[in-house]
């Protein structure tokens, strides 16, 4: 059985992703890494619905609070709006890299993948970059779990958010709020 390293950004992402991942036959081990979630009870709630799911489906979860530094995170960000989501995945497809070479992980992949909102061809191509000999990048496109990862997130109670975590994705969801 190999074992997968999957980061999380939270709970209802990570619903089919993990189920997949099991009926792959992967000993999946979840982390819980999100310097971008913002504020911080958002940043609870996400990693509380990833601690609930993880306990549905029989995984353990790395959680990372003691690195949740957001001060860090927009300074990573900063004059690179634009190109923000880049570096975003950079730096928690990094991290989570690290954790699965040092834990001896066979693979490692995220979450972000099962969103269609999500730019997938960096987050391949990253996660190819950081692979090693011993741990290699898992690519799935785990859209293919996108509505039944909603039905079952919410039959189960788990968190839902409305934007991807950080403050300007959450201004460009609610932006239409100004002209009211």
């Amino acid at each position: 059985m190999k074992r997968v390293l999957l980061h999380i950004c939270c709970g209802p992402c990570s619903i089919t992703t993990i189920k997949t991942l099991q009926d792959q036959g992967h000993d999946v081990t979840g982390l819980f890494y999100n310097p971008n979630i913002h504020p911080l009870m958002e940043y609870v709630k996400r990693r509380d619905g990833c601690l609930e799911v993880a306990e549905k489906l029989g995984i353990k979860v790395i959680v990372k609070d003691n690195e949740y530094k957001p001060q860090e995170w927009f300074r990573s960000v900063a004059y690179r709006e634009i190109n923000r989501c880049f570096h975003c995945y950079a730096g928690r497809m990094e991290r989570t890299s690290q954790i699965a070479k040092k834990g001896g992980f066979d693979f490692f992949t995220t979450t972000l993948l099962y969103s269609k909102y999500q730019k997938h061809d960096d987050i391949s191509k990253l996660g190819q970059d950081l692979q090693s000999e011993k741990t290699r990048f898992f690519y799935h496109d785990f859209r293919e779990g996108w509505q039944d990862g909603i039905v079952i997130s919410k039959e189960w109670g788990i968190y839902r958010q409305q934007y991807c975590g950080c403050l300007y994705s959450e201004n460009e969801r609610y932006q239409r709020e100004l002209g009211k």
